[in-house]
Formats: structure tokens, sequence, C-alpha cells
């Protein structure tokens, strides 16, 4: 592999990235775009309160929100209400009677850490525990006078447990001829239904919002990668918008009016999803209240008013994605749901076009070899033969670019400094002997968008969350665990951030003795500073790649084991010096030069 074209590829991939990041930041224009649509809505001078905080005549919107309790552990939060439980095989909790909130969920299959004695993963968390987080259904009301359930309302429930095929419903008398009904229900995966009913035993019609909310207290640590986005977002009128959670700064509120969709919060490997019915059109929210150790993030939508007549019911339906986003699953419920654009909950960047395929191979080849790293090197394998063809070409060009290295040594020892008469004799000697210099790029160029691929896949995809490979490996998302300053594990200890720089791992290292290796198989720069260049990018990139996930190190590795492997079998094939050895007197010499004359010998007296 040509390591300066490899360079030049990879910084010019870099610079597209991060340029077009520049120019074209997502989530600030779907905030200007929302702030543009909030201030749209909310010209109009405030009218006298009602009941939840609305102007009479007004779409109502979601209740207030309750203050946090003085942080508890979060087994005695749970406590704290009476509940209704569940435990299927994706999840583990509880819904609070008091303000029915779904408020305690917890993953089975997924832990905090490698350890598989560590917490399972909280998706939502109750008030009183720290950083409470939940989702809640209601309605609200036009007429101040109509008592509609709140955050304080305690429901009666008709069973102690809900499980998938079993709901269960909570009912609520509002002592004015209204009673409100919530039938929850969970499939064996990370999906509650929630069937609003609303019954009038009234003489009177009664119309009514429905509405659904997250709120999240806190602002959360998440990495703040511009590959990955974490925090609010949604599918609105077809298009996915992302805002980050310093665009709420100032208890800022966007709004949105959309025809299916969804709405929710999300972190890296799970998220809180709202989902309406999709063929309705909801008015959605996202703000953030309070400042400091106070602040919360909400996201809800509100539905078109309902009208219940006399001895009539309503229902109305809504659903919660509260879970890991695990790719399958997610395309499962875009499919069965026929919800707009779901699997955008996963975000796989700008070249998803590339990154799903090369994800359901990875999880294929998974499937078949029991271990993600096995795949990852199949993977590799694969990408090679396929691009067998335009590499066979570029080492042969680059046998022959070795071939003439005495040739453009003598080139530049007779013009020295004038470098702009070498190139043009440099350029008449490829010419003469059929060389393109360019040509090893072109098979750097086409592996790019697997490894940026990869990379997003490996740093992503819940599916390679806590895989191991074999040794000391034991999380291929993760960075080499064994590294030089934790003396290779003997010495377990919390390495400053200030090293983390310096904290190569045995992987890392692994790379950069086959990326060294590989550059000798190369031609050498004429240029003698150029060639030192050369000589310290492996060490560069042994830094560079450390803090990587182990996974993508042992792609780059084992690419490079590969490649030196074909380009030394293509090289001694063509006859051109491999390493620092001349060429085997039984290889073919140098082909002639158009003018009859060996190797280019004479064009260098001539020249």
């Amino acid at each position: 592999m040509d390591q300066k074209n490899f360079i030049v590829a990879i910084v010019l991939s870099v610079l597209i990235i991060v340029g077009w990041q520049v120019a074209f930041p997502p989530s600030k224009q779907a905030t200007q775009t929302a702030q543009q649509q909030a201030s749209t809505q909310s010209g109009a001078p405030a009218a006298p309160a009602g009941q939840n905080g609305t102007a009479p005549g007004a779409t109502p919107g979601p209740g207030s929100i309750p203050a946090q309790q003085p942080v508890v552990s979060r087994s005695e939060a749970v406590a704290l209400t009476p509940r209704v439980t569940f435990n299927t095989p994706e999840l583990t909790g509880s819904i609070s009677l008091k303000g029915a909130r779904i408020d305690d969920v917890q993953l089975v299959k997924y832990r905090e850490t490698i350890d598989p004695k560590s917490p399972p993963v909280p998706v939502l968390s109750p008030i009183g525990s720290k950083n409470p987080y939940y989702a809640e259904f209601g309605w609200s009301a036009s007429d101040p006078a109509i008592k509609v359930p709140g955050a304080d309302t305690v429901w009666t429930s008709d069973a102690q447990t809900v499980a998938p095929g079993k709901p269960v419903k909570l009912t609520w008398d509002n002592g004015q001829g209204l009673v409100f009904g919530l039938t929850i229900s969970i499939d064996e995966f990370f999906m509650f239904d929630v069937k609003q009913s609303i019954e009038n035993k009234t003489d009177k019609p009664v119309t009514l919002f429905p509405w659904s909310l997250i709120v999240r207290y806190g602002e959360p640590t998440y990495e703040g990668m511009y590959i990955l986005h974490e925090g609010p977002y949604g599918v609105f009128n077809g298009t996915l918008k992302e805002f980050s959670y310093s665009d709420f700064k100032g208890n800022k509120q966007q709004k949105i009016s959309t025809t299916g969709g969804w709405v929710g919060i999300t972190d890296k490997y799970w998220m809180a999803t709202l989902i309406p019915n999709q063929q309705s059109k909801v008015d959605v929210s996202l703000k953030q209240t309070g400042t400091g150790a106070d602040v919360k993030y909400q996201v809800d939508y509100v539905g078109s008013g309902v009208a219940t007549a006399p001895g009539a019911t309503t229902i109305t339906d809504a659903k919660l994605f509260a879970g890991a986003k695990i790719v399958r699953v997610i395309s499962d419920y875009e499919s069965k749901y026929g919800i707009e654009k779901f699997d955008l909950t996963i975000d796989w960047g700008w070249f998803s076009f590339f990154t799903r395929p090369l994800f359901w191979l990875l999880e294929w080849l998974y499937v078949h070899l029991g271990n993600f790293g096995l795949a990852i090197l199949t993977l590799t394998v694969i990408v090679k033969a396929v691009f067998f063809p335009l590499a066979n070409k570029s080492y042969a060009a680059m046998s022959k670019m070795k071939r003439l290295q005495p040739e453009m040594e003598k080139l530049k020892e007779r013009y020295g400094e004038d470098r702009q008469r070498m190139n043009q004799e440099l350029m008449q000697l490829y010419r003469r002997e059929k060389v393109n210099p360019a040509a090893g790029c072109l098979p750097i160029l086409v592996q790019i968008p697997v490894f940026f691929a990869l990379y997003k896949v490996l740093y992503t995809t819940i599916e390679m969350r806590h895989q191991p490979f074999y040794g000391w490996i034991k999380d291929l998302s993760a960075p080499d665990p064994l590294t030089i300053l934790t003396g290779f594990g003997l010495f377990p200890w919390d390495v400053p951030s200030f090293l983390h720089f310096f904290n190569i791992g045995i992987w890392p290292m692994i790379m950069g003795v086959t990326m060294y290796l590989q550059q000798k198989l190369n031609p050498q720069p004429t240029d003698p500073v150029q060639a030192r260049v050369f000589q310290f990018l492996p060490i560069l990139f042994t830094f560079m790649l450390a803090p990587f996930a182990a996974g993508l190190v042992i792609y780059w590795a084992w690419s490079n084991i590969l490649s030196i492997a074909q380009q030394y079998m293509i090289m001694r094939r063509h006859g051109a010096p491999v390493g620092n050895k001349p060429v085997p007197a039984a290889l073919p010499a140098a082909p002639a030069s158009t003018d009859g004359k060996k190797g280019g010998k004479g064009s260098g007296k001539k020249g």
C-alpha cells in the first residue's frame, strides 16, 4: 500500500467530513427551523391561564412537571408509590400508580460494565432517584372546570402485574361523570402500547386533548462526538431533526406540527421515544425548564381534541419505546406498526447506504461464526477479495515503481534542486516504462468507506457493545485495555486524561508494526525529508489509533497483514526487489523502454 496515497486519502476524507459538519451542521439547522415555527405559533399575547397553564380556547398541553424529591436509592424511590410490575425477557421494572408514570425500566440483558454482576442498565428512573426519567400519558381540557388526572393522581389498577399478552387497565374517576382509563400492554421487547380512554357519563359532550410526554431531569453525561447524536430528536413530516441539549439553554422551546413520525430522547445505545398514531396530526414540543441542578428536558406531543358524546367512550392509541436500540428490533417495529423512518433512531450517519449493508453482513457472519471478532477478520478477507483486481493492478504498478527506484535516484542526483526539471524527467520515465504513479491510490480510496463504515458500526450499534474477542479483548467496541501505562494489566490504575495519548495498547502496537513492515515494501520517496516523515507515520498512527475501538484496530492490523502477503507475492512475480534485497537472478529483468534501451538507464545520461 502506497503510504503517501494512503495519508492523502485519509486526510482528504477527514477534511471532507469535518468541513461538511462545519458548513452544514444538522442540529443547528433543525433548531433554527424549529425556532421559526415556535415563534410563529407562540406570537399571540398570552391570555388568562386555565388549569393546565393554557389560554382558554387554545390547544392545551401537558400538565406541570412534579419537583424532584430528596434523592434516595433507586429501590427506595420505587417503594415510595404503589406500583404495577413487569418482568419480560428484555425488561424488568414497574409502573407507578401515582401519576400513571412508566418510570422504572431496566434492561435485563445489558449491564453497566463487562462484569456480568454489575447493575443492569436503567432506561427510565422514578422521581426520588438520581436524575428521574419517565414517560407519562394524560389529557388536557380547554375548560378549566373539567378535572383531568395530573402528576399526583393515584390510579386504580385491575392487576398487579403486566406481561406480554396480559395488559393492565388503570382507571380514575374525576367525580364529575368522566372516567379516565389507561390500558397498558407490553411486548416481548421494548414497546409499550397505551390506549387512552374517556367514558362520558354526563349529559353533555366533552372535548379533551390526549397527550404524551417524556421528562428527563438533569443534563446527562454524553460523549459529544460529532459522528453520533445524543439528545432530543425526532422525525417530523418525514424529516429527521436532531437537537443538542445546548439548543434549549435559557428555557427555549421548540414547537413542530407533524403527521406521522416520532419524538424522543436518545443515548448512545438506548432511548425513550413517543410514537403517536401515524395518521393523526399532533403538535410536538421540545423544551428545557429550570436551570443548574434543577434543569429538566421534556419532549411531548398533544393530539387533536377528541369529542366524547354523552354515554359514549372514546379511545386513542399511543406507543412508547423504552429500551435498547437493537437494529433488527427497530426494523421490525418500523414494518409492523408502519412507523415513519423509525430506523433513523439509530444514527447510521451520512454514509448509511454503505454502513447498513456492512452491519448486516457483520451480523450474518457473527451468526455463523459465533464471534464478532472473527466476523471482522472474515469481513476483512471479503473486502480484500472484492478489491483484489484493483489491488493487483496497484501493487503491480508499485512493483514497477520500486524497480525504477535506482533510475529515480539518478535523476535526483543529476538535477539536484531543479525540482521542475526533475519532475519532467520523472514523468517521461513513467511514460516510457508505462508506470502510473497514482495507481496505488485507487484501492485505498475505495476502501476508505469500509473503514469509516466499520468505525461507525463499532461505535454506534449496541450489537457490538461488550462483544469479546480472544485473549484480553473483552469488548470490541472499547479500546485495548492492556496498555503501556498500566504495565499491560499488571498495574491497573486510572490513567490521567492528559496521559491518554501515550497509553498505547497491545493491538495498536501490532497495527503499528504491520504498518511499518508494509511500508518497507513500498517505493521510498526521493525526497529525504518526505522519506523521514513516512518512516514516522507508523508511530504516529499507533498513537492516533490507540484510543479507537479494539475491533477497528484489529481490522486495520489484519488488513495490513493480508496486504503485506498480497504485495509480497505480486512484487516477487514482477521482479521487484522486496525490502532491501536485490532482484533474484532467476527473475526477469526490467522491460526495455520504448527507445530500445533497458530500464531507462540511457535516459538518465542523455536527459
